[in-house]
């Protein structure tokens, strides 16, 4: 039995949202437009060709400089292979020529037509859907490109005309309104951001009440084994290690809420630097505060002091950073289940720099630039995917500066480098 037709069109549609999540899940962001825009653009530019060859004739085509176009497009293919920096050379070249260049240029010698005209308008709608910096860069430049060789083949005179010159007025203000909607896009992430801390805020009054009581009534426990004597020394010895590992969950889960707590206020709090901070001081405070499992696990972790340094920042966003690395760093040797844990304060290296060093399962490559992204978590489903995010963001409002070396199965080295501390305005 067929289904109908709006049926099956809402199941296609389905179906291709569902393979374009998942695959966004396994690749950059970045890429996968290109992709998606390689494809377009590989199918459509000698699609266009012949539409405008010989189903609507216009003024002026040119063969050699769609071919070049196609090219480009087709190069954007193996986007997957490319490293981050050929990615982003890759992007400036080519939505360069094809959006700004080949349109401008193609509106000008079809001397201002309506479908060039058109064209232009929705080249520039696709270009400033990319970072704004770069499509403002390649739009100068494709622009001017395409001025210039316009005039070279003797259409000065079509640039100073009403009909291109009319059409200014209308990209710009077509820029400006991206421009707005991109700034809108992000306020309001930051008001999700928001409201994912007023919910952590709540979940967090709700747990604590009962997990005060747990623990209190663990404490009373503990005191009752260790105290009774009918009982063998070997029951009361399981018993006492049992309550301890409960006690300890309880006090896991209230670090956890504390993290969560911290990660989910600094995002709504100012970032910028208000106090000196001791690296040594702040790293030695993480590590007593961290709930380690046992003396096994905290044994894992070494923390070497080079040269201890200060810098400008908040204590309590230090604690931020370091807890959310130092909790992933044991995450990561426990999955591997080998490796250990280094953490080095090398004050003397210029900039003075914290290096966090984990022996584990490492970061495969194709996850590398992924990292930091906001809500991206590597394996899957392992935590919110905020914390990175956010130890970036925070060093960022420090002038400072976070980023990872890895191989895959060996280790994974995050390198914090801080600037000189500056006197702290008041």
């Amino acid at each position: 039995m067929k289904h109908p037709l709006p049926e099956r069109w809402k199941r296609w549609q389905h179906g291709l949202v569902q393979s374009l999540l998942h695959y966004h899940g396994r690749e950059d962001h970045a890429t996968v437009r290109v992709l998606l825009l390689a494809s377009i653009g590989t199918v459509g530019m000698p699609l266009y060709y012949v539409i405008w060859q010989h189903f609507f004739p216009q003024e002026y085509e040119t063969l050699p400089l769609r071919l070049l176009g196609i090219l480009l497009c087709a190069l954007g293919l193996f986007a997957r292979q490319f490293s981050r920096r050929m990615l982003n050379l890759y992007l400036l070249v080519t939505l360069s020529y094809i959006f700004p260049f080949f349109f401008t240029f193609m509106f000008l010698m079809n001397h201002a037509s309506g479908v060039w005209g058109e064209s232009l308008l929705i080249g520039l709608v696709v270009l400033f859907h990319f970072d704004t910096s770069l499509a403002i860069t390649a739009y100068l430049a494709g622009t001017a490109a395409a001025c210039a060789a316009a005039a070279a083949l003797g259409e000065g005179a079509t640039l100073l005309s009403r009909p291109v010159l009319q059409q200014v007025p209308i990209h710009w203000f077509t820029i400006a309104v991206l421009s707005a909607a991109k700034i809108s896009r992000h306020v309001l992430a930051q008001e999700k951001l928001a409201g994912l801390g007023a919910g952590l805020a709540t979940v967090a009054h709700e747990l604590r009440t009962p997990l005060t009581s747990v623990d209190a009534n663990v404490r009373g426990l503990l005191r009752m084994y260790t105290d009774a004597g009918s009982r063998s020394q070997e029951d009361r010895l399981s018993a006492v290690d049992a309550l301890a590992r409960i006690q300890f969950e309880v006090r896991h889960m209230n670090h956890m809420i504390d993290l969560f707590l911290l990660s989910a206020t600094a995002v709504r709090q100012n970032l910028r630097p208000v106090e000196t901070v001791s690296m040594e001081g702040v790293v030695e405070a993480v590590l007593k505060r961290y709930p380690f499992s046992n003396a096994t696990q905290q044994k894992l972790v070494a923390l070497e002091v080079r040269r201890d340094f200060s810098f400008a920042g908040q204590t309590e966003l230090s604690v931020v950073i370091l807890l959310n690395l130092l909790r992933n760093a044991l995450k990561a040797v426990q999955r591997a289940g080998k490796g250990r844990v280094r953490i080095v304060v090398d004050g003397a290296h210029q900039p003075p720099r914290l290096l966090f060093i984990d022996t584990a399962c490492g970061i495969p490559a194709q996850q590398m630039p992924m990292i930091f992204r906001r809500f991206y978590s590597h394996p899957p489903h392992n935590g919110a995917g905020i914390g990175l995010a956010l130890c970036e963001e925070i060093m960022h409002a420090w002038s400072a500066t976070i980023h990872c070396v890895s191989r895959e199965g060996a280790y994974a080295i995050f390198i914090l480098e801080f600037p000189k501390p500056q006197s702290i305005p008041r």
